[in-house]
């Protein structure tokens, strides 16, 4: 049960962002620019980032929220983003995802933890600035996202089918044109 009166039964952040549509927007059009926007990166690729980190965050809501929406959008669908969250080290991603993941993963820890070999090792990789910048701030959004919905203890569901249903509205409209305030997050 949340921590405060939501005024709706929506599980996760949709709660939240139902309960304050003053602050869903701008959350809304940061999670748009980071996961949705044309980028060098796929967007399963941003997906499972947001995905990673929610899972190390151990928040139940975003991981299997942004498991839902990378799995839609990458070839090799969850059975990847399990074995990210399994091991990444043995996961089959480019080395050049994995040095991003790698960085993500530190960034989660703290900001401080990334260092300039992981920063290296990603330009190694052939991750440009844009693509280290932007997994940076993924990683750091969704601590603030996972801290968001696990701070005020939002519901999450056990049917992942609730979560390939957003998933569908987020492939298709994106994080501020989908129903319910954009699906988000989290």
């Amino acid at each position: 049960m949340p921590h405060i009166a939501l005024n709706t039964d929506e599980p996760g952040i949709r709660g939240l962002l139902r309960y304050r549509p003053q602050t869903a927007k701008p959350l809304n059009e940061l999670a748009q620019v980071l996961l949705f926007e044309e980028s060098t990166l796929s967007r399963g690729e941003r997906e499972l980032i947001a995905a990673y980190v929610s899972a190390l965050n151990q928040c139940r809501f975003c991981f299997s929220s942004h498991a839902a929406f990378a799995a839609a959008q990458l070839p090799e669908g969850m059975a990847l983003v399990e074995q990210v969250r399994a091991d990444l080290g043995a996961a089959p991603v480019s080395d050049k995802l994995r040095a991003l993941l790698v960085i993500a993963g530190a960034v989660q820890e703290s900001g401080q933890k990334v260092s300039e070999q992981d920063v290296a090792a990603a330009r190694e990789a052939g991750a440009t600035d844009l693509e280290i910048h932007d997994t940076v701030l993924i990683a750091a959004a969704f601590c603030m996202y996972n801290r968001y919905v696990d701070g005020l203890a939002t519901i999450a569901p056990d049917d992942p089918a609730v979560y390939a249903t957003a998933a569908e509205r987020i492939v298709t409209a994106g994080y501020t044109g989908a129903p319910a305030e954009a699906e988000h997050r989290g």
